[in-house]
């Protein structure tokens, strides 16, 4: 699985549009999260993998890594080979929150 730093996402999601799905649970999404980020929660990963899209890089995130790392390899088990996980991810976020 491929890993990118916080600030190397900062730098891609300044170029365009990104995919960037937030695996935390809901109230950790709601307390705050990167710009643009659609939450699916790590349980309900594989039940709404429809929902993310096929083409072009899909980047997950969660607090520390972690979730995101084992959501990558769920999705990864689908058949998905555009999954980037970014690390350390909301715990040690330093960019914009919504």
């Amino acid at each position: 699985m491929k890993t990118i730093t916080n600030e190397e996402y900062l730098e891609v999601a300044q170029i365009g549009k990104v995919t960037l799905i937030d695996v935390r649970e809901p109230d950790e999404f709601a307390a705050g999260h990167a710009p643009g980020a659609v939450s699916i929660p790590l349980g309900q990963i594989e039940d709404r993998a429809d929902e993310i899209p096929a083409e072009g890089d899909v980047y997950i995130m969660c607090r520390s890594g972690g979730r995101a790392g084992m959501a990558c390899d769920t999705l990864e088990t689908l058949g998905r080979k555009n999954l980037i996980r970014v690390a350390p991810g909301m715990g040690e976020w330093d960019g914009p929150v919504e």
